[in-house]
């Protein structure tokens, strides 16, 4: 942050629910400095570990992200629906953002919004694309 000037908001770590199930020692510790310095926190592919929902309240975090896994099929399967809004709930209940991933059908925005997702992450937004083509996807996107 330092080196780049970049504002620390600007900026947002994503770990695996595996990686915070399985590392020890200073992993707290690390994530509040972290935190400290105003960098964003999120879990990426939740719901997909073996993990204990007590890293959640023992670990500084800003943001579930919601697996494709979970995604992918809503809304036709009730199970994944069920999945994703207990996500969604638990998330609000905890003041944790939740962003669904994989996200690839109106249909799939409109049950998300209606859930009370905070954002969506697929290709119904945009297709993976190299920074080449991002300035270009930006400028389109705002007009």
């Amino acid at each position: 942050l330092r080196d780049t000037g970049l504002a620390p908001q600007y900026l947002e770590i994503e770990l695996t629910e595996s990686v915070l199930m399985h590392q020890t020692g200073d992993v707290l510790s690390t994530l509040n400095a972290i935190k400290s310095l105003g960098v964003g926190i999120s879990i990426d592919d939740f719901g997909t570990g073996y993990s204990s929902l007590a890293y959640l309240k023992r670990y500084p975090i800003d943001k579930l992200k919601i697996d494709r896994s979970f995604v992918m099929d809503t809304p036709g399967n009730a199970d994944d629906v069920a999945i994703v809004t207990a996500i969604i709930q638990m998330g609000r209940s905890l003041q944790i953002m939740t962003v669904a991933e994989g996200v690839e059908t109106q249909a799939q925005v409109e049950l998300l919004a209606g859930l009370g997702c905070d954002m969506i992450q697929g290709h119904v937004v945009a297709m993976p694309m190299d920074d080449s083509r991002v300035e270009r996807w930006l400028s389109d996107f705002k007009s």
